[in-house]
């Protein structure tokens, strides 16, 4: 708790899943959190609403509204933060086949945007927040950060793209950035865009049977709170600047393996059905991903707290008390 205490720090894309979580972690370790949020019609602060439920006091929390994809924006919520996490992310995988130009100008150059206002405010630390996506199907497992980067996405091959502009600017300007590798995280307050709410969604509600994508490829699955605290000690660890470092549990299981353990969990049984929309294309497919994390792990005290069953309990009985919130007969790019 005494590294973050006292110190101000920027978490852009703060209202989604795991940037709610981050501010809220922060925010218990001392911190005074800028949360950047995407500039809206409502002022919707998104997850962040969840924060006011805490018993803590959120004085130390300011909300700002603006775009990394205006860099005047940027330079005013940077300006003063002695370290910056970066999530702001376009992040859904299917819509990327839809509006690649949009990955690219979210992901790409609204991280040069970042990079380029952190370079200018003189920033301690900069967290660039990637996804083990850009490893694309394992060539060998598990896998580590010297695996080769294949785009098979349009959104993989953005946050590629996002990953080496950081790199480059630690080499090239001396920037103090690191880069995160979560592999696939869950837990409270995710979108349905991802497969855990995916099936949750169906399996709380109405739906007859349980329609996914293809169930034979294996991910590996960390609760939120797990990949938080790696990012958190990434962020403090002076070894981890000028590298890339995996979050994950070195556990795999595949998607129908995973959605028969959630009927477990939940009590709730439906027949699988492979529907054919929901299949990525068949060369962009990700088959397997299996972290190797061992160097976080030896560069920080960071381990998994939660292993998969105990996770996937939490995750369902908040998605149970928020069922009302959910869209089961509706197919979510």
């Amino acid at each position: 708790m005494a590294y973050w205490s006292g110190k101000t720090v920027l978490v852009t894309g703060a209202e989604g899943f795991i940037g709610s979580h981050l501010c809220e972690r922060l925010l218990e370790l001392g911190a005074t959190v800028r949360a950047l949020v995407l500039y809206n019609f409502d002022n919707s602060r998104g997850w962040l609403g969840e924060l006011s439920k805490l018993s803590k006091p959120l004085d130390n929390l300011e909300v700002i509204f603006g775009d990394i994809r205006d860099l005047d924006s940027l330079r005013g919520a940077v300006n003063g933060a002695e370290t910056v996490f970066n999530l702001a992310s376009l992040i859904a995988i299917p819509y990327s086949y839809v509006a690649p130009r949009s990955y690219i100008e979210t992901n790409v150059a609204g991280t040069l945007n970042v990079l380029t206002a952190c370079r200018t405010a003189s920033v301690e630390r900069l967290l660039q927040v990637s996804t083990s996506e850009v490893y694309g199907t394992a060539r060998y497992v598990p896998i580590d950060e010297r695996h080769p980067l294949q785009g098979q996405s349009p959104y993989s091959a953005s946050k590629i793209g996002a990953d080496m502009l950081a790199l480059s600017f630690y080499s090239a300007y001396d920037l103090p950035v690191s880069i995160a590798r979560p592999f696939n995280t869950y837990g409270p307050r995710q979108s349905e865009r991802a497969i855990i709410p995916t099936i949750l969604s169906q399996l709380l509600n109405d739906p007859e049977v349980l329609r996914l994508g293809s169930t034979s490829p294996t991910r590996d699955f960390n609760f939120v709170k797990d990949t938080v605290e790696g990012m958190i000690a990434v962020a403090q660890c002076d070894a981890s600047v000028g590298e890339v470092l995996n979050i994950g549990s070195g556990v795999e299981i595949s998607i129908g393996e995973l959605a028969s353990k959630l009927m477990n969990i939940s009590g709730i049984r439906k027949e699988i059905v492979e529907e054919s929309s929901r299949v990525r294309p068949i060369k962009s497919e990700v088959d397997r991903l299996l972290a190797d994390a061992s160097k976080l792990q030896d560069l920080t005290d960071w381990r998994p707290s939660y292993d998969l069953d105990r996770g996937l309990a939490v995750t369902v009985e908040w998605f149970r008390e928020n069922r009302a919130r959910l869209n089961p007969g509706q197919y979510v790019r």
